[in-house]
């Protein structure tokens, strides 16, 4: 009897496939991925930390005298804008309104805009202007840094 027809020639198995990769590339994958979430995060949070330190710093420049109170509102504006327009916090006067103006929804003009000008100059037993101007200033300075922070 002759067998040999029957034999198969040798033959190699077919190639180890790329997919599904071993769980060590998974675990590489999500492991970049929670890198990427958490710095998205971290990013999200850091900025809405700034805004809050902001809004505390503006809750707490509270004072008996009106003058006083307008001069820290305005010390917080200038230090946002050292940190997110540096060349903004040098303007003075109608260029600093204008400014403040241009980046923000709701405008402050007047006695108020007057106000914030006018305030690190202004005598602090200076009786020219009203707790009204001040809380318009507190409430323009609050949507001006929800705004830009």
């Amino acid at each position: 009897m002759d067998n040999l027809p029957e034999l198969r020639d040798i033959h190699l198995p077919d190639g180890v496939s790329a997919f599904p990769p071993a769980y060590g590339w998974w675990l590489i994958l999500a492991a970049i991925i929670l890198a990427v979430v958490l710095f998205e995060v971290f990013k999200i949070l850091r900025q809405k930390s700034k805004k809050r330190y902001a809004l505390l710093l503006l809750a707490q420049a509270k004072s008996a005298n009106i003058i006083l109170e307008a001069r820290e509102m305005s010390e917080i504006l200038r230090r946002i804008c050292l940190v997110k327009y540096p060349n903004a916090a040098a303007l003075f006067g109608k260029d600093w309104i204008e400014f403040l103006n241009t980046h923000s929804k709701s405008p402050i003009a007047g006695k108020t805009a007057t106000l914030l000008i006018d305030a690190p100059y202004i005598n602090p037993e200076s009786q020219n202007f009203s707790q009204v101007d001040v809380n318009n200033l507190r409430s323009f300075c609050q949507s001006w840094i929800g705004e830009n922070l």
